[in-house]
């Protein structure tokens, strides 16, 4: 099946870069955003610029059927102040071009869980990180209730597959494995932990951005 018209994925790591992938897949046209214009994928358009700059996010997915929101903070530590300008300017894009915006989350949202996590889960931030994406969360689903952007969110855990570095089962145990070194791991090796397999992720966030997701 063809995801038919434009696709416009802001963010070029793993994640937007799987999307990409599972659009090209379908023989979809993709238009992808980073912060240099730095191409990442033969045969798409990478168009470099300020994300949180609400004329050229209008810009770049002026003719967007689908926009897919899979950015990050540039700075890990000021999630709060760079990330809710990232996903407002996005979403302002989406609604001036009547497209569907998908938009990859995380779980930071949940804080600590002794369960499987479905979304029925309630949310409970308990840090400024989850509290900040918990805020991200509730703007999206408002914006999308008041009939502003047809918007729908897709959650991953930590990401493992190709192209994965900076992930908690990234460069960090892979690489010295491989080399015949000990891997290092963050926290308790043995401890219970859920990994998004990012081509996967890919295809998911494809499949809401293409079927009737929105209501």
């Amino acid at each position: 099946m063809t995801a038919a018209g434009t696709h416009v994925v802001f963010g070029t790591g793993p994640a937007g870069r799987a999307v990409a992938d599972a659009l090209l897949d379908q023989g979809s046209r993709v238009r992808m955003v980073n912060r240099t214009g730095a191409p990442v994928l033969t045969g798409v358009e990478t168009i470099g610029g300020d994300a949180t700059d609400l004329d050229f996010a209008r810009d770049v997915a002026a003719d967007a059927d689908t926009v897919y929101f899979c950015l990050n903070a540039p700075n890990y530590h000021r999630w709060a102040e760079e990330f809710p300008p990232l996903q407002r300017a996005v979403l302002g894009a989406a609604k001036s071009a009547n497209a569907n915006l998908v938009v990859l989350e995380n779980l930071y949202m949940y804080g600590p869980s002794t369960g499987p996590l479905r979304e029925t889960t309630t949310v409970n931030p308990t840090s400024a990180k989850s509290r900040t994406r918990a805020a991200m969360s509730a703007e999206l689903l408002d914006a999308h209730q008041r009939g502003e952007v047809r918007g729908v969110s897709g959650r991953a855990s930590d990401f493992v597959g190709p192209g994965v570095r900076d992930s908690a089962l990234g460069e960090r145990v892979f690489e010295p494995a491989l080399a015949g070194k000990r891997a290092q791991t963050m926290g308790r090796p043995n401890t219970q932990h859920t990994y998004s397999y990012v081509p996967d992720v890919g295809r998911n966030l494809v499949l809401l951005g293409s079927r009737d997701a929105y209501g």
